[in-house]
């Protein structure tokens, strides 16, 4: 055979051959395709599934794996609602095991998308550099994902026979540093509409910086003997890339208003976007933040939304503090307090949003005898989180007014007031993966951990490019890394960088929220990769399970 492809699946169907086999030994795998993708066009119809691979993790599992499991929110039971075995739960409180039902998620997504795009790196061939540099490239950033989450995963990069052992994640990362410096300089250069959500030089060039700057993470050989105050190597090359992407003119901050950046008509116009992944509530779906962030009372407050929608999601009011500087748009990414309709993404001050309830709807606990008499209620969410008194077990905040109201909400991505029930609550906001304002933070961090500053740029007036674009105060000293760890906080809510962030401070097992539930959490190192998923050992069995699950 002359261009065979055996490329097995090494997700649920480890040994299931994947789409492109062929059966007959003699044939050319050109010979099977009616337009062999030789051209631009061709060539983009078999990466568009590629590109898509992610989206659907990337729209809920992958973001709330990431949420929930730093110090930015927590995801409450509402009575006996959303608890759902103790999926949330357990990454609130660090005690997940391989059995978590929002792990393989990742992990089948992330291993589907390599095996894609191998198949469309075998089927283009080595002499189409222009079609192979970006499969890749994505590829890259898969691998990415896997090796941030689960460390060690096999290597795969063209026709097997059987799924290898897995490979150690210093190599992995060896791996992708290789791959993207391989083929950066061979991918676009334009910015616009049609390289929007691909790979092109200056997507490479973040994925690079973001490795760069986890390096020293990624290196240590066992997770628990890592600490932040380890050597890093590459901070220089972290500053390479920034600097690559900053000199191309190509992006800045002040295209669009802070709050603007994240809505459901936001796109390619967004100059702020490196790399984002497309969404659209009819035919890009699986994007549903607002559903878990909007109050589970609140399905009219934006707009009248056909389905209801989950309120689980609550900001840990030590995360809201940071929230706080004078001017700072960004503070407008939460809401609380008395509530109000809002339209056209503004909040009417003089439409009070009201709710028919009672004071026993408020307060399950109230006994009175007036306990059930109706009347309007201004809704009204609280800072602080609290259990019911036998809500530990299941992170229980009740299913009464008092307990739907507790936490302040997100509305960065701003919920998409268009949607119909048909779109099954989906939003068309795109998400983010790299962002300008990530490249300028990322550039003071390597400086501030010892990289040679460039181009007359330190961290401070880095940090400060940030801070006007949203109106906040400018920073009047250097920065120490726990300032810009905080403005990273401010500027990344929601965008699944937080855990990647407090691992690399050495801060993933502080003590926040309701982790005191479990306190072993709180020393158990291990807990810096998440385990293989049960279902995926279950069709690997020659894979050992990740120390300490």
């Amino acid at each position: 055979m002359k261009s065979k492809l055996i490329i097995r699946l090494f997700a649920l169907s480890a040994l299931a051959i994947s789409q492109f086999s062929c059966t007959d030994l003699d044939v050319d795998i050109k010979s099977q395709h009616t337009e062999f993708p030789n051209t631009e066009r061709a060539a983009e119809a078999i990466l568009a599934d590629v590109y898509a691979a992610y989206r659907e993790a990337l729209g809920r599992d992958h973001w709330m794996i990431q949420t929930l499991s730093a110090d930015e929110a927590v995801s409450v039971a509402i009575g006996t609602d959303y608890y759902d075995g103790g999926r949330y739960r357990e990454f609130h409180v660090h005690n997940w095991t391989a059995d978590n039902g929002m792990l393989p998620s990742i992990w089948n997504a992330a291993s589907t998308g390599i095996t894609l795009a191998n198949n469309a790196i075998t089927l283009f061939g080595s002499d189409k550099e222009q079609f192979t540099a970006p499969a890749r490239a994505i590829r890259a950033y898969y691998y990415f994902i896997l090796m941030d989450n689960f460390g060690a995963v096999p290597l795969i990069t063209g026709p097997i026979d059987a799924v290898p052992a897995r490979t150690d994640r210093a190599d992995i990362c060896r791996f992708i540093e290789s791959e993207l410096l391989a083929v950066k300089d061979l991918l676009p250069t334009t910015v616009s509409v049609a390289t929007y959500g691909k790979a092109t030089k200056y997507m490479a060039e973040a994925l690079l910086a973001k490795l760069y700057l986890n390096w020293n993470v990624y290196m240590t050989a066992d997770v628990t003997n890592y600490t932040s105050s380890m050597p890093n190597e590459k901070l220089n090359a972290v500053v390479a890339m920034c600097d690559s992407i900053i000199a191309s003119g190509q992006f800045n901050l002040t295209s669009h208003k802070f709050m603007e950046k994240f809505r459901p008509d936001n796109g390619y116009q967004v100059k702020d976007f490196i790399f984002a992944v497309p969404y659209d509530r009819e035919k890009q779906q699986g994007m549903t933040y607002a559903r878990f962030w909007i109050h589970r009372s609140g399905q009219n407050q934006f707009a009248s939304l056909p389905q209801s929608v989950g309120g689980t999601f609550r900001v840990l009011p030590t995360y809201l503090d940071k929230f706080s500087l004078e001017g700072d748009e960004r503070n407008a990414s939460y809401i609380g307090g008395k509530q109000y309709y809002w339209s056209n993404y503004v909040e009417d001050k003089k439409r009070p949003f009201m709710i028919k309830t009672s004071k026993r709807g408020i307060d399950q606990d109230y006994k009175g005898a007036d306990a059930d008499m109706q009347f309007d209620w201004q809704l009204e969410t609280t800072r602080e989180i609290t259990l019911r008194p036998d809500g530990a077990a299941t992170l229980n905040a009740g299913n009464d007014q008092k307990g739907r109201s507790m936490g302040y909400r997100s509305i960065k991505f701003y919920m998409d007031v268009a949607v119909t029930s048909a779109n099954q609550r989906n939003q068309s906001n795109d998400v983010p993966v790299f962002r300008y304002a990530d490249i300028l933070l990322m550039k003071a961090e390597a400086i501030l951990r010892g990289a040679t500053a460039t181009n007359g740029q330190t961290a401070q007036s880095l940090v400060n490019e940030i801070r006007s674009y949203v109106n906040a105060p400018a920073l009047t000293v250097a920065p120490s890394l726990q300032d810009v760890l905080d403005e990273r906080a401010r500027e990344f809510a929601d965008e699944s960088w937080r855990r990647n962030d407090l691992i690399r401070y050495g801060k993933f097992e502080d003590n926040w929220g309701f982790r005191s539930l479990y306190p072993a959490g709180m020393s158990e190192k291990f807990r810096r990769i998440f385990p293989v998923p049960t279902t995926v050992l279950n069709v690997n069995t020659h894979w050992q399970q990740n120390p300490g699950y």
